[in-house]
């Protein structure tokens, strides 16, 4: 068996005619850092869950390291790792306890599984709280042992489905340098859905977005930010009143604009250029901003122009 996913077609429609994903395809080589995006609600949990055999396609071909997850899922699960995005682990048992119970239905030996727990506390940065119950862990720290038992087999393919939400900096880091590590130097495939653009900016080799069961943008960080094709112009102000009213303002200077809070983002192809008509926009409406910047579009303006796209179409 080796690394590679390959989905075509792949439909799950759930009672009432709702259609959780929609004819979704696309290949991801043996070895390569995949990222799946997409907003809550969009599907890439529902696909994730049918990769990893934990829930049917309705429809679609499905083959995880070449064998047919429909025909063979035993065989698919003996070889993936799976880290979902709620871990189900004992608080009772100590984070040993659980690697070597973890080996031991594996098919590893007692003593092989032993050698594996110390294997893996290591790796996860764990050694010190080894014996102690994982009901004592922090979050860091239960996600980290939670990568080590996705580890244990040593699988080709590893789905990590957003596993540094709600972590700190410092253990997203952590996580980061690991997965990245299996990458490069074990040489894992690695699937992995996040709500952090800048992870999958950082991490994937490539890139595909969902949004309303289909996929709608793939490519690498790069190539998704070149086929946007505009640059972004940022205005932070004072007040939330005075965003919404420069959002109503600029409405027809960008081909779209975002508004969160404070801040307004406009998108348009020569930023620079259209600097003097906003700021002229902005002083006869007596506006401010605290602060203006201009800057090539990042991941996160990909995502949000692409679903804003779908979304408008519909």
């Amino acid at each position: 068996m080796d690394g590679s996913i390959s989905v075509q077609g792949l439909v799950k429609t759930y009672k009432g005619d709702v259609k959780a994903v929609q004819g979704v395809s696309f290949e991801v080589a043996e070895g390569e850092f995949f990222a799946f995006l997409g907003p809550n609600g969009a599907g890439k949990s529902t696909t994730v869950q049918i990769l990893t055999t934990l829930v049917k396609p309705t429809t679609g071909s499905i083959r995880i390291g070449g064998v047919d997850v429909g025909e063979e899922p035993e065989r698919v699960r003996w070889n993936i790792g799976v880290a979902l995005q709620e871990t189900g682990i004992d608080p009772v048992l100590t984070g040993r306890e659980l690697i070597e119970m973890q080996a031991r239905l594996f098919g590893f030996t007692k003593k092989e599984a032993k050698i594996r727990a110390v294997e893996l506390l290591a790796l996860v940065d764990l050694n010190d709280a080894a014996d102690r119950p994982c009901g004592k862990y922090s979050g860091g720290m239960r996600r980290r042992l939670d990568l080590a038992l996705t580890l244990v087999h040593k699988p080709k393919i590893l789905f990590l489905d957003e596993p540094t939400t709600g972590l700190d900096p410092s253990n997203r880091k952590a996580i980061w340098k690991e997965i990245k590590r299996l990458n490069k130097e074990e040489g894992t495939t690695i699937f992995l859905t996040t709500q952090y653009l800048e992870e999958a900016d950082q991490l994937a080799d490539r890139i595909s977005i969902i949004n309303q069961g289909k996929i709608v943008a793939s490519g690498s960080a790069e190539e998704l930010k070149r086929t946007l094709g505009f640059d972004a112009i940022q205005l932070l102000f004072e007040l939330d009143e005075e965003a919404e009213r420069a959002g109503q303002i600029l409405v027809d200077l960008g081909e779209n604009i975002e508004r969160s809070k404070n801040e307004v983002t406009l998108y348009t192809e020569n930023g620079t250029k259209l600097l003097s008509d906003l700021v002229r926009k902005l002083d006869e409406h007596n506006l401010s901003p605290k602060t203006l910047n201009v800057k090539p579009p990042s991941l996160d303006d990909v995502f949000i122009n692409v679903t804003n796209e779908q979304k408008e179409r519909a």
